[in-house]
This record gives C-alpha cells, sequence and structure tokens, in this order.
C-alpha cells in the first residue's frame, strides 16, 4: 500500500511543511511546491518553468520534467504521472484547488499564473477533468482524495490527513465510463506536445462539453454500475 501526497502551490500549501511525514510514503511536488517541505521524492516541473525556481535533487529525490510526461494542466498531468509511475493506492492532493482569489495572493509565494486556467480549449471543465482522474484511478484500485478545506474545483472527496490512510476507491458507473472512453477514441483529440492551445481549431467545443458531462455523470452516478 503506497500512500502519496501531491502538493500544489495554494496559500495554505505551507501548512503542509509542519506535517508528519506518516501517513505519506511519497510527496510529489509541482512546480514551486517543492519549497514548502524538503523531504520530496518527486519534483514536477514543465518545460518552461524558470530554470532558477527548479530545485536541486538530493539523494532519494527525482526532478520530473516535461520529458516524463504530456499535459497541460500540471496538477491533472502530475496526477496522472503518479499513476502510472507510483502505483499508489491513496493519491491524496492538497493545494491544487485550482481556485485562485481576485485580490491578494493566489500562491504561497505571493501571485503566480492560474496555470489551468490559461486559453486552453480542453479545459472548459475542470470539474470533469478531475471526474476523469478519479474515475481511471478507481479502475487501477487508487482513492483520489483532497486535503483541503477551502473553495476547490475539484470534486474529489475530502478527507482528514489523518484519515487518508483509509481512503477507498468511490464507485463509478461502468457503462457511462466505457461511453466517454469511447467518445475520446472517436474524437483523437490527442496532441503529442500537451500544448492544445496550439491546435484549438480542429476541436469542436460541443463535443468537448458531451464529453465532459460524461465522465461527470460516471463519477456521480455510481447507481447505474453495471450488474
Amino acid at each position: 500500500m503506497t500512500i502519496v501526497l501531491m502538493l500544489g502551490s495554494a496559500p495554505m500549501a505551507v501548512e503542509a511543511a509542519a506535517w508528519p511525514r506518516a501517513p505519506f510514503d511519497r510527496v510529489v511536488a509541482i512546480n514551486n511546491a517543492w519549497r514548502v517541505r524538503p523531504d520530496w521524492n518527486e519534483a514536477v516541473f514543465p518545460w518552461d518553468f524558470p530554470e532558477d525556481r527548479r530545485p536541486l535533487a538530493g539523494e532519494g529525490q527525482r526532478l520530473i520534467t516535461e520529458t516524463d510526461f504530456v499535459g497541460a494542466t500540471m496538477a491533472f498531468t502530475t496526477g496522472y504521472w503518479a499513476l502510472h509511475e507510483l502505483k499508489p493506492s491513496v493519491l491524496a492532493v492538497f493545494g491544487c484547488d485550482m481556485h485562485y482569489a481576485t485580490t491578494g495572493k493566489t500562491h504561497f509565494y505571493g501571485t503566480g499564473a492560474p496555470d489551468p486556467l490559461r486559453k486552453d480549449i480542453t479545459l472548459r471543465s475542470l470539474e470533469a477533468k478531475s471526474a476523469r482522474l478519479m474515475v481511471l484511478a478507481a479502475m487501477q484500485g487508487c482513492a483520489v482524495v483532497n486535503l483541503s478545506s477551502g473553495p476547490s474545483r475539484l470534486i474529489f472527496p475530502r478527507v482528514a490527513r489523518t484519515a487518508a490512510a483509509h481512503a477507498r476507491p468511490l464507485p463509478y458507473c461502468t457503462d457511462l465510463v466505457a461511453a466517454a472512453l469511447g467518445a475520446e477514441a472517436t474524437l483523437g483529440y490527442m496532441v503529442p506536445s500537451g500544448r492544445y492551445w496550439e491546435e484549438a481549431d480542429r476541436f469542436d467545443p460541443a463535443a468537448l462539453d458531451r464529453l465532459d458531462a460524461l465522465w461527470l455523470k460516471a463519477a456521480t452516478q455510481p447507481q447505474r454500475q453495471s450488474a
């Protein structure tokens, strides 16, 4: 059983600096979040992350760059990477809520760019994107939970840090998952670079909205689970 803490850069992320290591087996820090606590195992950042903000890896630490993953939104990209590479039983996220204050600090280090709110046609529903991650994780036996307490665009269930190790995947609708995966295959909206905004003209917003609706229903309507 592997419990992974995925740490983002929201203002409350600094609270994690005082947390004991248990129950987490690995700490995955996104972008600047490696500054929050020194015992991170993986620091994940994209191609355009400034070099002067990148950490130096010590013993037992790895730098994960865009050569290791593809994706536009770091929270979701890192989640998929962690599912594939670390095979966790619980993926607990903190400070990754993608909710940005209109005034004051947007990140623990001050004011930063709201990565998931960039002009990207594929990010029409962050809630649906979180539903997709949660369902695909559940399909491999991993529970995805949110340790944050403030406003969030994620639909992951909220749990206390001390209860994270006991989280279990939520049920989902297999029929709707199959429909969503089939729709993705039919659309073929894959961009190898992960920079979807550079090829937005070939995407149909209405088709994306229908796909998002499927993922949300698959995650939130388990009563339709096939026998």
